[in-house]
């Protein structure tokens, strides 16, 4: 069991997101950065929905009540056992009554603490992840807050030769080194994230110049951004003509256009439909980069194809395969005596 230390951290428990029920209202949730959770689950050696916290305002702060295996994923941020430093995308040993502090990142905007076997919260429809607007689902519906108790669902009596792999350690090569960085925009800057983007239903409907600027500018991340949507900010999208639609289906990485012409991302807690125009999406592979663009830099769209998402999404699926492999060799199985 570990206990909150920390106030007003935005802090959630989410795992893979709850899929399926779009149909009937309900967003999907989830991590937004779900690479790095999955990465802090293969660690682990915790199923593929194992839950753990996004954490995306620092410094964060939790007491552990047991002995306990943890790995911290995501954005690279100076973290503290103790006194001792803990590496990130590493499996670390925390001992009862141990004090993990997690510092402001270096890059990034969001890490995830995993722990071992996942955070026990009730499943509600088939997800354990908050969902903000419903109050359901995670810790009572809610963010976390100070003095909260979470239990893992770790096994009390690991096999000893785990025990020992845990306590020495092991971790992996983040994403950002491991995958290749989409195709830069020719006038990318340094620290502006790159992501590829489907033109989508309603892109021929605006004029070609804003067309080019959509493409060809930076857009700023604005601090009226959060996990319902990216707003950004930059010149104006204005289309051929009025267009009026209906509410109709939307999913995370779908950008919008609203009247005043400044898109809008939608992201893991969007409402499940809209009836603003949809100029473009970012593809699944690139979601968990985009998860991480802080307030304040800018966003870099660059135009793929359909087989190239698809490539995109099966490169991601060998960087997951590698890490899984890699746990295999170092990790003994827990059916071995």
């Amino acid at each position: 069991m570990i206990e909150i230390l920390s106030s007003s951290a935005l802090a959630t428990v989410q795992d893979h997101g709850r899929e399926g029920y779009l149909r009937y209202g309900v967003g999907t949730a989830g991590a937004m950065d779900r690479l790095a959770l999955a990465v802090g689950n293969l660690l682990l050696g915790n199923p593929d929905d194992a839950a753990g916290i996004e954490i995306p305002m620092f410094p964060f702060r939790v007491r552990f009540l047991d002995d306990l295996a943890f790995a911290i994923t995501g954005a690279d941020c100076a973290a503290r056992l103790g006194e001792k430093p803990v590496l990130p995308w590493w499996t670390t040993h925390a001992r009862k009554g141990d004090v993990l502090t997690i510092g402001v990142p270096t890059n990034g905007t969001r890490c995830y603490l995993s722990l071992a076997g996942g955070v026990d919260v009730p499943v509600v429809l088939g997800s354990r992840s908050t969902q903000l607007r419903g109050r359901f689902g995670g810790y009572e519906g809610r963010q976390l807050q100070r003095g909260d108790v979470l239990k893992a669902i770790g096994a009390a009596h690991e096999p000893a030769r785990e025990a020992a792999v845990r306590d020495a350690g092991f971790g992996t090569v983040p994403p950002e080194h491991a995958l290749p960085t989409p195709v830069c925009a020719p006038c990318a800057e340094a620290g502006e994230t790159v992501v590829r983007v489907l033109p989508a239903a309603e892109y021929d409907c605006y004029e070609p110049q804003s067309l080019d600027i959509f493409w060809r500018e930076g857009w700023k991340v604005t601090p009226q951004s959060d996990r319902y949507g990216y707003r950004l900010a930059g010149p104006t999208l204005t289309p051929t003509h009025d267009i009026e639609k209906r509410s109709h289906g939307i999913v995370p990485g779908v950008i919008q256009v609203p009247h005043r012409g400044q898109p809008i991302i939608q992201l893991r807690d969007a409402q499940p439909s809209g009836g603003y125009p949809k100029i473009g999406t970012v593809i699944e592979a690139d979601l968990w980069r985009l998860a991480q663009a802080r307030i304040g830099t800018k966003i870099r769209f660059v135009q793929t194809t359909y087989p190239q998402a698809v490539a995109a999404l099966e490169e991601l699926d060998r960087y997951l395969m590698r890490v899984r492999h890699l746990v295999g060799l170092v990790r003994p199985s827990r059916h071995q005596t």
